[in-house]
């Protein structure tokens, strides 16, 4: 990962002190950005399918990289629950999206111990447990906010909040990077990449908040602060799941980025807090 602490839908260095094909990460980048647009303002199913394609590429990668260690988690009830949360929750609400993932986690249980297999069993359907905590579940709070009347704009602010988190950490991680936030992590993040971050998210939070919701900019610097905060927690949380599984990326999915659960860490762990905050703050009308 670079020194950004977020999706790195734009930029990924050509440098040897990043490691990675700046031109093709930028336009890869930037064709993620604008599916993600277009699916948005033009029709909420289309977004609901984007979420479903990057939840099942990234439980499928997390599934390659856990054979490494001998965990075979059973994949096609974790697919078929996944789309069952991502389309309660935007149909059901809160409520639905806890019954849902409630299922999945009892069906692959189910699934693997039936399958048979002792200890092993029980090892497998405890890692399926919290790939479906991990990905779907997390991801079922971006459909939360996609519901609401608002919603293409409560999303649209989640994301912009971070590729801010990850221009403002990246540019400033490689312009003034000195000293390292988790050298036995992440060794490329720094304090000085994370004081970026903070700084424009913050200011995206501000401006999106008065903009789009005609909110008060003190709740979008609040909010802008608290998204980075918990976008390092989930970078740094799946750079630990990698070094203890050998890797360095979860997949190659993406050109010049990696696997998409790579792209899409910071976020999981930043969706329920966007969809409380805004929840709280910015009540729909």
């Amino acid at each position: 990962m670079t020194e950004s602490t977020g999706i790195d839908l734009l930029a990924r260095p050509t440098t040897p002190r990043a490691g990675r094909n700046l031109p093709l990460a930028t336009a890869v980048g930037l064709g993620l950005l604008a599916a993600v647009g277009t699916s948005l303002f033009i029709r909420k199913e289309a977004f609901i399918g984007l979420a479903l394609l990057a939840c099942g590429a990234g439980l499928w990668e997390l599934g390659q990289a856990m054979t490494r260690r001998g965990v075979h988690i059973p994949l096609l009830p974790l697919l078929v629950g996944t789309a069952g949360i991502l389309v309660s929750s935007y149909t059901g609400g809160p409520e639905a999206l806890l019954v849902a993932f409630m299922l999945t986690a009892g069906g692959v249980v189910v699934w693997r111990v039936l399958d048979g297999g002792g200890a092993e069993a029980l090892r497998d359907a405890a890692a399926a447990t919290f790939a479906a905590a991990y990905i779907p579940f997390m991801a079922g709070f971006v459909m939360l906010m996609l519901v609401a009347p608002d919603g293409d704009r409560r999303v649209a602010l989640f994301v912009l909040l971070a590729v801010a988190n990850d221009v403002g950490g990246y540019t400033t991680g490689v312009l003034f990077g000195r000293h390292p936030l988790a050298p036995s992590v992440s060794p490329k993040k720094s304090w000085e990449g994370l004081a970026g971050s903070l700084v424009l998210a913050s200011a995206v939070g501000a401006v999106g908040l008065m903009i789009g919701f005609e909110g008060r900019p003190l709740v979008g610097i609040a909010l802008g602060f608290a998204s980075v905060l918990t976008a390092t927690l989930g970078d740094l949380a799946e750079s630990l799941i990698k070094r203890d599984l050998e890797l360095k990326d979860m997949g190659s999915l993406l050109p010049g980025h990696g696997g998409v659960l790579d792209r899409i860490d910071s976020l999981l762990l930043t969706a329920p807090l966007v969809y409380l905050v805004l929840h709280v703050m910015v009540p729909v009308a």
